[in-house]
Formats: structure tokens, C-alpha cells, sequence
């Protein structure tokens, strides 16, 4: 039934001149290793996104397909868990040019990462489509859809789109709710507004930290012994066992510099 369902959405998609279309995250896993054969599912799982591009191909579509990694709920195990493990996934089954990411903060945190690191990740290995622009409570192990009001959170998410360069045919998606206990209908207002704001200040502290250029200096002088002699080699992969022992005697252990975090977060408080 599943895929004649998702073929009926993608008509629909495609009549209403849809720009993406998102698979959402948390129902593919297993609740116990007695019963599953995960290697038979995820071949189930691949075969299942094929169809999916073979008929999008096939329909003339041009929509971009996400998919949304989320853990733990509902499934206790699941295949799309984070934005790592959806890239491995799509790379091992030949579907990564077909495919992007829709990242939900809230499901970054639940999987026990920060906030943005999925957006990161994902933008950094080009995967990056759209953003569900939510955030949850570190309190709670569950998806509570909130909206987001860190500047500082909000920043990193922007500071990020702007270095890939923007994020069309996605964008920022409110998929949140406003809390129980807010209960006047201009909260609703004020939700949307809030998190509107918090984006565009984030915006604009994500520029000046990039026009400002002394964290992205800073990080780039950490790894500047990639640039040049045997660290050049290794980032390359020309690098040996061999010639890496042999640069060690030469010229002995290398001395470690300090990764100078909390001087980092100090210039990102004064940014923000």
C-alpha cells in the first residue's frame, strides 16, 4: 500500500508545482534483533527509494526529495538516526545523487547531538536541502516541535547556509507548535514572530562573523600544517606509514597546539 500512497503524493506534488518533497523520518528501524533481518530491510528500504526516483523520473518531476533523519521515536532502532547515518545509507545503495536532507533540529538533539550539528554535517558533505526550523527541550527525550528563540543557536544554522551558498529549493520550515499552556490565540503570533526575529538576528550575527573573518581565520591557522610538507600529503592521501615514520625521526614528535576552545567561545559571545 505504501508505495501507492507515496505515488498519489508525488501526482498531487507534481500538479501543485511542489519544490520538494520530504520523506519523513522515524518509522524505518526495528524493536528487536530476534525477528529482523536489517541487512533484508535496508535492501527492502533501498529498493523502495529506487521506485521512488524510477517514478519521478518518469513523471517528468523535478522536485527535490528529502529525506528527514529522526531517532528513537516511535522505533527504538532505527535506520535514519541521524544525518550521518542517512549519507552512509543513500552512498551505500547508489541513491546519494538523487537524494538531500530536510534537517529537524529537535531530531538532531534527540539523537544526542548539538543543534546544529546535522545541519553542519549535512551541508558539509552536500546534503543539505531544507531545514525544519524547530527546536526541542534538552530535558525531554522526546520531540516536543518547539520554537526556536536562540540567536546563538540560530546563528550557526545560518552561518552554515550561508557558506553553502543559500539553501533553494528548501528553506526555513516552522514545523513547531506553541506550548500547552500558551493559550491566547495572538501566542500563535508571537511564536512566529519570536522565531522569525531569532532567524534574522541569527542572519545577521552569522555575517559579521564571516565578514569579520578572525573565527574562520582562527580555525583555518589550526589546520594549517595541511597546507604545506608532509601534512599536505596526508590531507591529499599521497601519504605513507613509511614517510610519516621517516618525517618523525627526522624531526621528532610533533608539539601539539592548543585548539583554544574557550577563546572560541568567547569571540562567539561577543558576536552574539
Amino acid at each position: 500500500m505504501l508505495p501507492l500512497k507515496l505515488k498519489k503524493v508525488m501526482d498531487v506534488t507534481l500538479k501543485l508545482g511542489g519544490d520538494n518533497f520530504v520523506f519523513w523520518g522515524g518509522r524505518e528501524g526495528y524493536q528487536s534483533i530476534l525477528n529482523s533481518d536489517i541487512k533484508k530491510e535496508l535492501d527492502h528500504l533501498a529498493a523502495f527509494f529506487r521506485m521512488a526516483v524510477e517514478y519521478k523520473t518518469k513523471i517528468g518531476a523535478k522536485f527535490q526529495f528529502l529525506i528527514e533523519p529522526k531517532p528513537r521515536e516511535p522505533t527504538k532502532h532505527q535506520y535514519d538516526y541521524d544525518a550521518q547515518t542517512v549519507i552512509s545509507f543513500l552512498k551505500s545503495y547508489g541513491l546519494d545523487q538523487h537524494f538531500k536532507l530536510n534537517i529537524e533540529p529537535n531530531h538532531t538533539t534527540l539523537a544526542g547531538h548539538d543543534y546544529e550539528h546535522d545541519i553542519i554535517f549535512a551541508s558539509k558533505l552536500g546534503f543539505l536541502g531544507s531545514i525544519d526550523s524547530n527546536t526541542g527541550d534538552q530535558a525531554l527525550g522526546w520531540d516536543t516541535d518547539q520554537f526556536p528563540m536562540d540567536p546563538k543557536k540560530t546563528a550557526l544554522v545560518m552561518k552554515t547556509v550561508i557558506e553553502q551558498g543559500g539553501i533553494a529549493p528548501g528553506g526555513l520550515n516552522f514545523d513547531s507548535k506553541i506550548r500547552r499552556e500558551s493559550t491566547d490565540t495572538e501566542d500563535m503570533f508571537i511564536a512566529h514572530i519570536g522565531a522569525m526575529d531569532a532567524f534574522a538576528r541569527g542572519l545577521k550575527i552569522a555575517a559579521h562573523i564571516i565578514q569579520g573573518d578572525i573565527i574562520p581565520k582562527l580555525v583555518k591557522e589550526r589546520y594549517n600544517s595541511y597546507e604545506t610538507g608532509i601534512g599536505q600529503k596526508i590531507e591529499k592521501g599521497e601519504a605513507t606509514f613509511e614517510q610519516c615514520e621517516e618525517f618523525i625521526l627526522k624531526n621528532g614528535e610533533p608539539t601539539p597546539h592548543s585548539g583554544k576552545q574557550e577563546k572560541f567561545e568567547l569571540l562567539y559571545n561577543y558576536y552574539t
